[in-house]
């Protein structure tokens, strides 16, 4: 697989695991990183032997702590709006990809951090995270789509108060609010995130990947959800996995998907 600056990947029984590593800047978001995310999504797309993804980041204090403020300080109206445009882009990759994509939150998911936890399908937190979007203390907004991924996950009023404060979250928070779906123990949670990923893997690729569609097309105004939940289901009932999977059912044994 590619090599990286400030990723660290690991293919292990199907799942890829992309770890930021940043330490030293409590594995904050430069651009380089974000393109680098991009990069290893692709590959990921690309590699048959990858059936989901986790992302985590090093060390025990941050999944990632934000945006870094150094290379930030510089932007204007017209780099901003490319910045922000092309961090939308990456994180739709992951938020759209066929493949199931699980973050493994270690601690801090602050601004850009939070971010891409929400563009993850699945989150799961250690008992130490702790999730905000700051931006608003730096005069900014969430620009990698946290606006729109904070509304839909904890409702109108919550992401309003979330982002125009700036305050932080616990984990158990998040978890009453509907942003994490598990909250573990710090030793616990990469385990919890490749059982909850080694169950989704073991089910029909396409199957999966259409359910991911036909959730994001609920939150689409150009697209109507239960339409393309129809067109999708219709598709599944047409694959080579649909019909692996009935009359594995029948004959009461394992499955062997394809993934068309």
């Amino acid at each position: 697989m590619m090599t990286f600056n400030n990723l660290k990947l690991d293919l292990e029984g199907g799942i890829l695991t992309i770890t930021i590593s940043r330490v030293s800047k409590l594995n904050a978001l430069n651009t380089e990183t974000v393109e680098e995310i991009g990069a290893a999504m692709q590959e990921a797309f690309d590699n048959d032997d990858v059936r989901g993804i986790i992302f985590t980041g090093e060390g025990d204090k941050a999944f990632v702590a934000g945006a870094d403020i150094a290379e930030i300080t510089n932007l204007n109206e017209v780099v901003g709006r490319r910045f922000s445009e092309r961090g939308q882009d990456i994180f739709s990759m992951i938020e759209e990809s066929p493949k199931p994509v699980i973050a493994a939150i270690n601690g801090f998911a602050l601004g850009g951090g939070c971010e891409l936890a929400m563009a993850c399908h699945i989150r799961i937190a250690s008992e130490n995270a702790q999730f905000g979007q700051p931006e608003v203390k730096l005069g900014l907004i969430p620009g990698y789509g946290g606006t729109q991924r904070l509304t839909q996950l904890v409702g109108k009023g919550k992401a309003m108060e979330l982002m125009m404060t700036g305050d932080m979250i616990s984990a158990q928070e998040a978890l009453r609010l509907r942003l994490v779906n598990h909250v573990t123990t710090f030793a616990d949670l990469m385990y919890k995130t490749r059982e909850i990923m080694g169950k989704i893997i073991t089910k029909a690729p396409l199957a999966v990947g259409l359910i991911v569609d036909c959730v994001n097309a609920w939150y689409d105004k150009e697209e109507h959800g239960y339409q393309t939940e129809a067109n999708s289901f219709s598709r599944c009932c047409g694959s080579e996995d649909f019909l692996e999977g009935t009359h594995a059912f029948l004959e009461k044994r394992k499955p062997n998907f394809q993934g068309y």
